[in-house]
């Protein structure tokens, strides 16, 4: 298998392999060739009991895909602790064997390409990296490191930052748009994940992706680059959007909203943000290019103070679920899709039910009923203006007994105490709606009621998606009532989120479509 000639592709996506024997080294680079890598980084500091000589070869034989060689040294992050002349033998030896790419430390690379280069005959590129820790550089210095990086005769540089909050990642981004040479450059963890996505809009040539069964953390997995995000489709042009949330890698968002963006053809893309700070992030993040948000835990009120302007819903609410940059004028318009979108998922399920036993509703079936709702941020401030909408009488249990009685007293309902949930016994034909992420992965034995006052209630609603069927429904299912998934609150809120990003009516129809189409997604 021949080089890959990364200079020429637009992005590329590299399975980083860390085993730690050859044989398994081996059967992981065909692995990731399966899933759709374009090459693979071979650490070999990862390999227990590495002999150079007889392990190289046997990799460079059997590589069915390029690859690109690294053996990280424990200076740099990695787990080499021998003589480093030997070191930098052995990556000379990796180019007399073949390998397509060599990775060598901007610490000493300059010396060592120099005299790689001075009878360099084979086909190896060389990738100059460099990794830092601590506080991200600003650009200025990220420009001076490139630099350095590039004065070394690199063929390709690399530079990985480890971001502590996500508006650094704008630097990486500057780095990439306005470098002349081919550049790889990202951040790690759960904070950098939005740099490995959006890589391809700015220039980067390589985006890193797991294989299957092996995670690695802060990583994307190759199967969902290929699928959810298809970063070899994303160019200068795509439009951003997102999940503000913390924590924020339980999204199934990207699931949902890039395959319908490709399905109408809309040259978008929908990554999740690990935000910490809402002003820097607006504050960062303000181009055109930055369109449009989902906002979720727990930015849901927050986030009402740095909109411009609040759709009246929201504003009733006190919580924003969706936000958009208007085109016109660049300002951010806050939006409640969450309302309508639990309410009918409620109404629906028992006009289902109503319907099978020979009953009619010609208003609204939860009108009159008692609504309890447990939770009084974002999702329950939802619930409790959505049911005050359609007459039910609503009671408020939340944790913070202040926020409770303001929830209260704003849809003239009554607000408990959360510790009264465990004895409040209902009237028979209540309606619960959890929206605490009580029950969420991975604490998903957790409820928020006592498992006997499930029996007089009509339906269960839990806000939680995932797992799609909580603990909170498996008891409720059990005891006889109505169970809606927040799967269910989930599908519907982002109908409305794509038309207000894009425009379009389609998304009622192709959100559907795409959950029924793809009945295996792990909600």
């Amino acid at each position: 298998m021949g080089t890959v000639e990364i200079m020429n592709k637009t992005t590329m996506i590299c399975a980083p392999l860390m085993a730690q024997s050859v044989e398994q080294m081996v059967g992981d680079m065909h692995q990731a060739k399966a899933q759709g890598a374009d090459l693979v980084e071979v650490r070999l500091d990862c390999i227990n009991n590495f002999q150079p000589h007889q392990d190289l070869e046997i990799i460079l034989k059997n590589k069915p895909l390029p690859v690109l060689i690294v053996y990280r040294p424990k200076w740099e992050g990695g787990l080499y602790e021998g003589d480093e002349q030997q070191r930098l033998e052995v990556l000379h030896l990796a180019e007399e064997l073949g390998a397509d790419y060599i990775d060598i430390e901007l610490k000493v690379a300059s010396d060592h390409l120099a005299k790689q280069k001075t009878n360099h005959r084979s086909g190896t590129k060389f990738v100059v990296s460099c990794y830092i820790n601590g506080v991200t550089p600003s650009k200025e210095d990220l420009s001076r490191l490139v630099a350095r990086m590039h004065a070394t005769g690199a063929d390709i540089i690399k530079a990985v930052v480890n971001v502590t909050d996500i508006t650094e990642i704008a630097r990486i981004f500057q780095l990439l748009s306005q470098c002349q040479v081919p550049v790889i450059a990202y951040s790690v963890g759960e904070r950098g994940f939005m740099s490995q996505i959006l890589s391809p809009k700015y220039g980067g040539i390589l985006v890193y992706g797991s294989i299957e069964g092996k995670p690695d953390p802060g990583l994307p997995t190759i199967d969902s680059l290929r699928q959810a995000y298809k970063v070899d489709h994303i160019n200068e042009d795509t439009i951003v959007f997102g999940l503000i949330s913390k924590p924020v890698s339980h999204s199934k968002g990207p699931l949902l909203h890039n395959p319908t963006f490709r399905h109408v053809n809309y040259n978008g893309i929908y990554v999740p943000m690990f935000v910490d700070n809402l002003k820097e992030f607006f504050s960062t993040y303000s181009s055109p290019d930055f369109a449009g948000y989902s906002v979720g835990f727990p930015y849901k009120e927050a986030v009402i103070e740095f909109c411009d302007e609040v759709h009246p819903l929201a504003q009733s609410i006190g919580a924003a679920n969706t936000i958009i940059r208007r085109p016109s004028d660049g300002k951010l318009i806050g939006y409640n899709t969450d309302c309508e979108g639990a309410i009918s998922a409620i109404e629906d399920a028992i006009k289902e039910k109503g319907c099978t036993n020979g009953k009619e509703f010609s208003g609204s079936p939860i009108t009159g009923k008692l609504f309890v709702v447990v939770g009084a941020g974002g999702a329950g401030r939802a619930l409790a203006f959505g049911a005050k909408s359609r007459g039910a009488r609503v009671v408020i249990f939340d944790i913070d007994f202040d926020r409770a009685k303001s929830l209260a007293s704003a849809v003239s309902g009554e607000a408990r105490p959360f510790e009264d949930i465990v004895n409040f016994q209902p009237e028979k034909g209540a309606i619960l709606a959890n929206a605490t992420p009580l029950g969420m992965h991975p604490n998903t034995d957790r409820v928020p009621v006592a498992e006997e006052t499930l029996r007089d209630y009509q339906l269960v609603f839990d806000a939680v998606y995932i797992p799609r069927k909580t603990t909170l429904l498996k008891d409720a299912e059990a005891a006889g009532a109505i169970t809606v998934s927040g799967v269910e609150m989930f599908l519907r809120q982002a109908c409305g989120q794509f038309t207000l990003f894009t425009g379009r009516k389609e998304g009622k129809y192709l959100l559907h479509f795409h959950y029924i189409s793809f009945p295996n997604t792990s909600f």
